[in-house]
């Protein structure tokens, strides 16, 4: 049996494909809870996600694993796209993953717990056992161990979220705080939602389309405004983010300097994030305006990448040496079940043996009884202390097979039906 994983991700395999081989929950579930119409498929945990889609398993040699993925995703995946690893590098791709080093974002801190999740529905359909229970439990660890011990997840590393961190720092925090978000696509929603997990406390929407405006608003549970009334009611709050496709200056400086009037000289913190550019920087010289755009931006998200990266080298170190550890673990434990075998099968020689002599001496006090109790174990652990030394010391060797087909060999009930009788 050998630990497999079989799956694809962001570098394998664009979106379109992604999207078009994500693995619903559901289906998820009907695959683990099936896992005996495989042969040779023991165990199996599910990861899928936006990013990727991948099925850790404990397979025999030739084990279909490639048709239970594609019967889960009702289709066939062209193999191109695909990436397979085997026992050590399979656990050491997990623990990647699980610490955030495989991820599209270096150190997003969501993967660990998708990690947590596609194990636990595993775990729950009965599809897992020894092996990946403790794959999955060691490289959850790991993950923890990465971002207690280095600052991976530390600083933003896209520009909405360095967006929103520059304001959270600048105006000391922004529970109490209240923004206008001109633009409603992708990037304008993204930075909301940034700016909710920092506590904002309201945000408004202006787009040219209301309905775009409304929608998006309704998303975050934020407030719509027109678009010709946003300025308007700008002088109440406190932060003005733009991320609309105009091909010109949406916020000039005429715009911005009754703005500043209205409010009394009470200061405004800009950011532009869009390309082209939507507030002329002649804004960012008035008085009380303080005016960030996507280059400044891009000079921190650079700056904060480039920490992250030399923090991923301590977290690579970390993910080899625990991915090491769990795999030196597996080598002693398919031996497990032949050294308890050895052992039970010495101790009810061992009990048969000891009954047959406390019947012959009906005399023996209770310390005799025991004196003789502890005598016949020792015997026994004695004897069995070096065949299992050497059989522990073989795991991971050439030798390991051998000293497994000896004991295999000397102890079938043929050979104990025999020594016993």
């Amino acid at each position: 049996m050998h630990l497999k994983v079989l799956g694809l991700n962001h570098t394998t395999a664009p979106i379109e494909v992604r999207e078009k081989f994500s693995i619903s929950k559901e289906a998820l579930r009907r695959g683990l809870e099936n896992l005996d119409g495989y042969d040779g498929l023991s165990e199996a945990v599910i990861l899928s996600t936006c990013n990727r889609s991948e099925i850790y398993a404990v397979a025999a040699d030739g084990c279909a694993v490639h048709q239970f993925l594609n019967d889960l995703i009702g289709g066939v995946i062209d193999k191109n796209f695909l990436y397979e690893f085997d026992d050590d590098t399979c656990a050491e791709h997990l623990f990647a993953v699980a610490a955030g080093l495989d991820s599209l974002v270096l150190g997003e801190g969501q993967i660990l717990s998708q990690v947590k999740e596609a194990y636990t529905i595993a775990k729950s359909a009965q599809a897992t056992s020894t092996i990946l229970n403790t794959l999955f439990n060691r490289a959850i660890a790991a993950g923890k161990k990465v971002r207690t011990e280095t600052k991976i997840a530390y600083n933003s590393v896209s520009v909405s979220s360095a967006a929103v961190e520059l304001a959270n720092k600048k105006l000391g925090g922004l529970a109490d705080k209240s923004a206008l978000i001109f633009g409603a696509g992708k990037m304008a929603q993204l930075t909301a939602q940034h700016l909710l997990a920092h506590g904002l406390k309201k945000i408004f929407v202006a787009n040219h389309h209301l309905e775009r405006a409304e929608d998006m608003a309704s998303k975050i549970g934020g407030q719509a405004v027109a678009w010709e009334d946003a300025f308007t009611g700008a002088a109440h709050v406190d932060i003005i983010i733009t991320s609309t496709g105009a091909p010109h200056y949406v916020v000039k400086p005429w715009q911005t300097q009754q703005l500043m009037t209205r409010r009394g000289g009470r200061g405004i913190f800009f950011i532009d994030i869009a390309v082209p550019r939507d507030v002329d920087p002649e804004v960012g010289k008035i008085k009380g305006v303080t005016l960030y755009n996507i280059d400044d931006l891009e000079s921190v998200v650079e700056k904060n990448l480039q920490a992250r990266q030399r923090e991923a080298l301590l977290a690579k170190k970390i993910v080899a040496e625990d991915a090491a550890a769990v795999m030196e673990r597996f080598k002693y434990l398919k031996f497990q079940p032949l050294m308890a075998n050895l052992s039970e099968r010495a101790e009810q020689m061992r009990q048969r043996e000891l009954k047959k002599i406390l019947s012959k001496l009906p005399n023996l006090t209770n310390d005799e009884q025991k004196i003789l109790e502890q005598m016949t174990r020792r015997i026994v652990r004695k004897l069995l202390r070096m065949p299992m030394m050497k059989l522990n010391a073989s795991a991971g060797t050439d030798a390991e097979n051998f000293y497994a087909q000896a004991l295999k060999a000397l102890f079938t009930d043929e050979v104990n039906f025999i020594a016993e009788n």
